[in-house]
Order: structure tokens, then sequence, then C-alpha cells
């Protein structure tokens, strides 16, 4: 009798039409399930040289880092996980969604596939998950680019918490899986459009392939927690701060109608050598907003001379 994990009976669910329609990663690319650190990590591996991880964030999966990682896969080996609790990576029901727990993750990947030496690339929540894991490895980082969002803890962390349309930080409670059960699609279309500059660029496609992924069992517990952790996180951020700031070179790219030049002002409490930078008309979902310029920002960063 065949018998399926449940990662597979995922991947099976999800083979459907709706999904097809979002551009799959380049033939090159092969898919590994790594189990690490009390997970099991889908990542994507393609490409060859030097490597650099690319980290998404909350109402995406790996799967938005498709047009960089077709780009960077040129010349480097790319590498793309999905965090714990989201897309194809598994739910641990015990926990573990606070950053520092999935910066070990993300060494543990590592180690797996024999990699010491990378870049980071991070959008979201994969800024503060990037943050923790180069702040543990800041031997192991060379170039570090982050991407609208802030850092638990870091800079004007107490000021951000008070904007309004960041309400979700603290959306919590015993209810709060049970009101958007069957309801994911309602709940998320409030992020893809209250933050994009223009909504229609997060395509409708989009929106179905990440609806049906949160919908899988235990993703939205999963989403809610990497929130609740952020109290732990400024913790344990305050704790890598006193140790010194980073002194890898950062760029710290916001969206112009999104975090814009505020994400430079947040990381310069976090590291030495920031340099700012700014996504072209674009809101907060860089990749599927201005793909182009983002790529040509990030690539230019990397490719610098030391």
């Amino acid at each position: 009798m065949l018998k399926f994990t449940p990662i597979a009976l995922a991947a099976l669910f999800l083979s459907t039409s709706a999904l097809a329609q979002v551009k799959p990663f380049p033939a090159g690319f092969k898919t590994h399930e790594i189990t690490t650190n009390g997970a099991t990590i889908h990542v994507r591996v393609g490409g060859s040289g030097p490597a650099v991880v690319l980290l998404h964030g909350y109402g995406e999966t790996g799967d938005m880092w498709e047009p960089l990682a077709a780009d960077l896969a040129k010349d480097h080996t790319v590498i793309v996980p999905d965090l714990r609790g989201l897309g194809l990576s598994s739910k641990p029901a015990s926990g573990g969604y606070d950053k520092k727990t999935q910066g070990g993750d993300v060494a543990g990947v590592l180690a797996s596939l024999k990699i010491t030496k990378v870049d980071l690339v991070t959008h979201d929540i994969g800024n503060m998950v990037g943050y923790a894991f180069a702040a543990e490895h800041r031997d192991s980082v060379r170039r570090f680019v982050l991407i609208d969002a802030p850092l638990p803890g870091v800079g004007p962390w107490e000021d951000i918490l008070k904007n309004p349309l960041l309400w979700h930080f603290r959306f919590g409670g015993p209810d709060m899986e049970r009101l958007v059960a069957g309801r994911e699609r309602i709940y998320l279309d409030r992020f893809w459009n209250e933050f994009s500059a223009t909504p229609a660029r997060f395509t409708e496609a989009s929106r179905q392939h990440y609806a049906k992924l949160y919908a899988l069992p235990g993703a939205m517990h999963g989403g809610f927690s990497q929130f609740a952790a952020f109290d732990q996180d400024a913790v344990d951020n305050k704790a890598f701060m006193a140790e010194g700031k980073l002194t890898m070179p950062v760029l710290a790219l916001g969206g112009e109608k999104s975090f814009g030049p505020m994400m430079a002002t947040v990381m310069r409490f976090a590291a030495s050598n920031v340099t700012e930078g700014v996504v072209p008309d674009s809101g907060h979902w860089i990749m599927e907003e201005n793909p182009k310029a983002t790529v040509a920002l990030v690539r230019g960063f990397l490719d610098a001379k030391p």
C-alpha cells in the first residue's frame, strides 16, 4: 500500500490548473525536503556559483522569488526555502516561530547543502529571519539585502507599531484561526490590496495560488505565529545589537509607496555599512509590482566590487 508524507500530499493537492498559472522556477531548479531544527523545510535549489539565499515574507512563499531566482541562477547557486509554517514546509505544532529559531532553520538547510558562505536577500518576515541568521553567523554572510519591513525591537519599532495599517501585528486570541477558516482569500486580499501601490499587479493567478497554500492545514496558524513571536523577536534582536552592529555590506530597500527610505533608517541601528535604496513605482509587493527594478537593484548590489 502506498503511503504519502504530509508534504507529498500537500504537493499533490496543489497540482491544479489555477496554480500552474504562476510562473514556475526554471527547469534546472530541484526541490529538497530538508529536516532540521525540529522542522522540515521545503527548499528550491538551482544554478551554480556563489550561494545566495532568498527568504520570503507573509502572504507569499518562496514562489515569490522566481524572477530574481531565474536571473541570479545564471551565476549563483540560488537557495529558496519556504519558512517553517508556510508554503510546503512543515508546520510544527510545537512552535519555533521566533526568528532566532528560524535562523537556525536556515543554518540547518545550509549545513545539509554543505554551503558555508552566502549572500542574503530577504523580504518582510524574511528580513527578520535573515537578520537573526546574520547576527548569529556573521562570518557566513557576505552581503545582505533587506526589503520593505522593519525588525522587531530595532530603531523606531515602537512608533512603527502605532501605524493603524499594521493592526495585524497584534491580531491574536483563541478565535483568530476560526474566524478566517475557509476565508483565507478574504483575509489575504486585504494585505495584497492595501499594501500595494497598484493592487492589480498582484494578479488573480497569484492570489489563487497563495490563498490555496495558506488554506493548507496549519498554514494560517503558522502565519499568525510569525506575528505572535514579535515580542520575543524584539528581545532577541536587542541582544544581537548588544553584541555589535552587523559589518557586512547591507542594502536596505523600501518600496517607493511603502517603507521607502525608512528601511535604511531602521537598518542603520543594526548595521554599520548600509546603502539606501528605493524600488520605484511599487508598494510592499516588490516582486509583483516592479520585478524588473527589484532584480536590477539586487543584482547591482550583489555584483559590486568589495
